[in-house]
């Protein structure tokens, strides 16, 4: 058995470029950054932050949400899967790139609505049947015991 998920929390780092092909099929491509935070360890030497990039693929109507959604800056939860492949570039010199493919996306931080935000996920393996935005949710109460 063997399991490829990847569950990313971060910012959009430029507006999605969207393709729309003459089958019908749409596709949408934009980066996510994650931070680390720095820190200062015991012996007194600072750590930075650490950013990673991801590039991140959404499909058909996951692609449309992006599309209309989804801009530099957004805060975003995304679900999917580790992709890997090659091309070679213009001057002939082979080029690997590591994607994340989403089955999943919300809509989080400063575009996010009070009652939960919005979700937009996969509903069919084939990836071809999405579902509307999620229900609201009713709020947690003020009085929790959790650190975050």
């Amino acid at each position: 058995m063997s399991v490829n998920k990847v569950i990313l929390v971060g910012n959009v780092g430029k507006d999605p470029d969207v393709k729309y092909f003459d089958n019908g099929s749409v596709v949408a491509n934009f980066t996510l950054a994650t931070t680390e935070r720095g820190y200062t360890a015991a012996n007194g030497t600072q750590i930075p932050d650490r950013t990673e990039w991801h590039n991140i693929v959404c499909w058909r109507g996951m692609a449309k949400v992006a599309e209309q959604f989804v801009k530099k800056g957004t805060q975003v939860y995304i679900e999917g899967k580790i992709r890997s492949r090659t091309y070679d570039d213009a001057n002939g010199i082979k080029r690997y790139v590591n994607e994340i493919y989403a089955d999943n996306m919300e809509l989080l931080g400063s575009r996010r609505r009070e009652d939960g935000g919005e979700n937009y996920s996969n509903t069919a393996p084939d990836g071809n049947s999405y579902k509307a935005p999620s229900a609201p949710t009713a709020p947690m109460a003020d009085d929790d015991d959790l650190p975050f």
